[in-house]
Order: structure tokens, then sequence, then C-alpha cells
């Protein structure tokens, strides 16, 4: 009777006895190598899960370096914005301070904008992660702790220039003490000291002569120097915007990545001078209009021709790297031109042109030459509601309403570091 082939492992009673013998070696290799490997997933099973935890355990250790970097931030400009980009290099995660109102009118004299403005400012800026609002104007050992256990701050950021108290001693010395500080640079050629004295420098120009002509206030104040100033003449030491701007600068504030292929790209153009808090929001509520926020900065000769000879403040390339540093902003044009063109629109792609309720200059449909002709005509043109009732002429009205306690601001900013420096010297000097 011949026998059954049952499996793998049967064997044939007929067969050679050599090939049920090599039959049988295959069947027990087989099984061999198959409780192996069951055994192996078992054990992978039993030893394994238990260091999975281990490896979250230091997934979570690897927690995120937060450094905070606080400030007046008082008519808030791209000197601002590059030091807080500064600091957020320094790590991970950077949360912001934003002085009082009250803590800086007793160091420093009157705010020209006032926290809730500040706030909106610092928080549109692309490279903040946190706000803390109504920060002392000095770390003491009480807000120091508050920073470490709380705030789970690793590093508190300034920058090169000096912080200085009325008493003429460092706000940052018990940060320095505790191991804690670091330092970044300073932004050369702009302060909002600087800022505020342009603006008073303007209106002195303005009441000496109406006469002058446009160009040669244009050199001053978008381009050039106020000979006066620069020859150390007299005055507060004021001096017209030197800012140099470089490739490198602008690259560092832009966002780098260009529309989607079938975003909506958003255009809203204008001067933006003294970017202040009704420019960030008129920005936030376009940028909602669409996926892409391409914004136009007009020239600083533009700017004179619509809104008078002592405009810009600001010259064009100042406005530029502050719209650049607000997150909503996506791309601007640097020099973007008055109207609005069909080649311009097809160029860039623009789905919808927009223009705030609020705005210097806001009869463009009466004149006979209408910048937004081309898109109104496509259809492709909305009026949106500003948020805020705020201009720059707001900012130029605030500054010289306060006029003396502005100077006085200056003077007492200037005595405190010439203190500290003197101070410094003499140290140095034992």
């Amino acid at each position: 009777m011949k026998g059954a082939r049952t499996g793998t492992g049967s064997v044939d009673l007929d067969a050679d006895p050599s090939e049920n013998t090599q039959r049988w070696a295959r069947f027990v290799a087989t099984c061999l190598i198959g409780g192996l490997v069951i055994g192996i997933s078992v054990l992978g099973l039993h030893f394994g899960a238990p260091h999975q935890p281990s490896l979250r355990i230091w997934r979570r250790k690897k927690k995120p370096v937060r450094v905070y970097m606080d400030g007046c931030f008082d008519m808030m400009h791209y000197g601002h914005c590059n030091a807080l980009r500064q600091a957020r290099a320094l790590g991970d995660q950077l949360v912001v301070g934003v002085v009082s109102d009250s803590e800086i009118t007793a160091n420093k004299g009157p705010p020209v904008t006032p926290l809730n403005e500040r706030m909106i400012m610092v928080n549109a800026v692309k490279w903040v992660d946190e706000v803390i609002p109504n920060a002392p104007y000095a770390i003491t050992e009480d807000f120091m702790r508050k920073l470490f256990d709380e705030y789970k701050i690793d590093y508190i950021i300034h920058g090169d220039d000096p912080c200085v108290l009325p008493d003429g001693t460092d706000a940052y010395a018990l940060a320095k003490k505790a191991g804690r500080y670091k330092q970044i640079k300073r932004t050369e050629g702009v302060s909002s000291t600087d800022i505020v004295g342009r603006m008073l420098l303007c209106v002195r120009e303005r009441s000496i002569s109406d006469n002058q002509n446009h160009s040669s206030l244009q050199r001053q104040f978008s381009h050039g120097h106020s000979q006066k100033f620069d020859d150390g003449g007299s005055g507060t030491g004021t001096r017209v915007s030197h800012f140099l701007p470089t490739s490198r600068r602008i690259v560092q504030f832009s966002n780098g990545k260009g529309p989607g292929p079938d975003a909506r790209i958003i255009y809203i153009d204008g001067a933006f001078d003294l970017f202040h808090a009704g420019h960030v929001e008129i920005l936030k509520h376009a940028r909602s209009m669409g996926d892409f926020l391409l914004v136009g900065i007009h020239t600083d000769l533009t700017v004179s021709a619509n809104r008078g000879a002592h405009r810009p403040i600001m010259n064009l390339h100042e406005r530029s790297l502050s719209v650049l540093a607000c997150r909503y902003v996506d791309e601007v044009i640097i020099g973007a031109p008055w109207e609005v063109s069909k080649d311009m629109i097809t160029t860039f792609n623009i789905s919808l042109v927009v223009h705030g309720t609020v705005a210097e200059v806001n009869d463009f449909q009466k004149r006979d030459c209408n910048p937004y002709a081309v898109p109104i005509n496509m259809g492709i043109f909305k009026i949106l509601d500003s948020p805020l009732d705020i201009t720059t002429t707001t900012i130029i009205r605030r500054i010289v309403s306060n006029h003396e306690a502005y100077q006085k601001r200056n003077e007492k900013k200037a005595n405190s570091e010439r203190r500290y420096y003197e101070d410094k010297a003499y140290v140095l000097g034992d």
C-alpha cells in the first residue's frame, strides 16, 4: 500500500530512504526557522513596548529654547523688528514683553502710541510667538523669577545699546548676574527718538518757510541730510535717515515663498509711512480676503507728490522693511506705481485689488486720473472697512501736540545714557 502525502512533512513509503531523510530534514529546518521568527516577534513585543515610553520621554526632554525680549516698542519701526528677528534666532520661541504706559512715562517720558496700539504692532511681527502686556521697564528679581518659572524662559535678550534707568543703573543687571542674558546687535540708523526728531524737524522747517520747493524737502526727509544738523548746528542733534539697505537685510525680512498655482492674490498699496496699528489692521483684513497678500509700497517721490513735500518721514526702504516684517504680508513691491495697470495685474496674477476706508488720500474716485480705474473696470476692486481710525497724520499730530514733552524725553534719555557711559568709563579706569 502506498503511503499518502499529507503535507510538507509527510513520508512516501515507496520512496528512496535517502529522499525521505532529506524531506524530513527540510521539515525540521522549516519548523526551526518558523519557531525562531515567532520567538523573535514575541520577544520584540515583550521587550520593545517598554522602550517606547523612554523614547517619548527623551523627545519630551528636548524642550524648545524660549527666549524673552522686552521693550517699549513705541512708534515701532524696522529697527525693532530686526531686534526681534535676531532674538528669535537665539531660540525656538520668542516671548515679548511690552512695557506699560506708566512705566514708559516714569522712565523716559510719555509714549507716542498707547499700549493697545503697541500690542497690535508687536503681535503682528512674524518672529513673535507670545506677548506679555504691561511688562516692567527694568528686570526686577520677582519678574525675572516669574519669567523663569511661569513662562519657562531660558534667556533674556537685549541689544548692545544701553537700557539705563533714571538713576543711571543698568536695567538688565540682574539678568546678567544670573547668567541668563544674551545680547544682540542694535540696528544702526534708526530709533524712536530719531523718528520723533525727524517729525519735529519737519514741522520746524515748514514753519521757517512755506516757500521751500518740494525737491529740497524731499531730499532732506527721504534721501539726504539737513545741512544744519549734519554740520553740528543748532537743534537736538536729530539726524535724518542715513539707512543704507542691503540685499541681505531684505532677504532676512522676506518670507522667501511665492504664491501657489491656484492662490487668490490680494493687492493693496500705499505709502505705509510711520508704520502703525492702523496699517497692521487693514493688512490683516486684506490678507483674510485671499491666500496671498501682495503689498505695493509707493516711491518717495510719489508720496511727496500726493501728500506734500514734507512726506514721507521714513524713506522707501525703511517703509518696505516695516511692511515685510508684518506676519500678514507675503510679498512687497518696492517702489510700486501709483496706478494699478492691466500689465501689473497680469504679471502678478492679482485676483483682487483692495483699499481701506481710512487713508491719507481717499479722494481717488473724484480725480480725473483714478489710480484704480483698471481694476474697477475689470470688476476686481473692493473697498474695505478700516478697523482703526489711525493715519500717519494722527501720529504726527500726537508728536506736535506734545512737542515740549517729547523734547524733554529725548534730553532725559540722552542724560541717562551719558551717566551710564561715564560710570562705565570710571569703573574701567579703576
